[in-house]
């Protein structure tokens, strides 16, 4: 059976949809950095989207080329996530999508090496004849974390995180933004298959205790 990271790690990529506080450890990432609204049909983000699973799936059936994988064992490509920001403001203004900056990721396992990621990206980049120049293999060290499930639409998230603030003060901790902590999400639906009223995203955000 393929080891997938969502039911082996669950405290991570399962909450329930009440705050709850998480230590997330260090881990590696295929990673596509860009701007502006993720849903524009021919924007940076959708492109970028293209790249990360190109990436993605061209390691994960690594084992089918010539190309070998020291300690590969089979697995679930991990969900898409993605750490989003707006310059110059300290609360993401949903209504202005256009501002959005953002670094869109996939989980890699642990025994993928930066040696085994840029094979991936020049094999993706021929064989699906995409430029996946703009993949980067990137180390997250996201420590102590707030995080809740979030159910609906991605516009109605400041509800859930307007929860997440209020846990967080009720609890001692208040939040720890800068340039490397940053919100984060991570999505559970397919959103071209699921109604929105339906789409999971764990919304997640560094703390500290004040």
């Amino acid at each position: 059976m393929s080891f997938d990271f969502k039911k082996e790690y669950k405290e991570f990529y399962m909450p329930k949809n009440k705050p709850s506080i998480v230590n997330v450890p260090k881990a590696n990432y295929i990673a596509v950095r860009g701007k502006g609204n993720p849903n524009d049909e021919d924007g940076e983000y959708q492109k970028a989207i293209v790249v990360l699973y190109s990436v993605a799936y061209t390691l994960k059936m690594s084992y089918k080329t010539d190309y070998r994988i020291d300690g590969f064992f089979d697995y679930v490509v991990p969900p898409l996530e993605g750490f989003w920001w707006q310059e110059g403001v300290d609360v993401i203004d949903y209504s202005d999508k256009a501002t959005f900056c953002w670094i869109s990721v996939i989980r890699l396992p642990d025994f993928i090496t930066s040696k085994d990621f840029d094979w991936a990206v020049e094999t993706a980049s021929k064989k699906k004849k995409t430029d996946c120049s703009k993949a980067e293999f990137i180390t997250i060290d996201e420590g102590l974390c707030v995080q809740i499930m979030h159910i609906g639409p991605y516009d109605d998230e400041p509800a859930t995180v307007e929860i997440m603030n209020r846990y967080i003060e009720e609890n001692g901790y208040e939040n720890d933004f800068s340039d490397t902590r940053i919100h984060h999400e991570i999505y559970l639906s397919d959103a071209r298959k699921v109604e929105p009223a339906k789409w999971k995203t764990v919304i997640r955000h560094p703390i500290k205790t004040k």
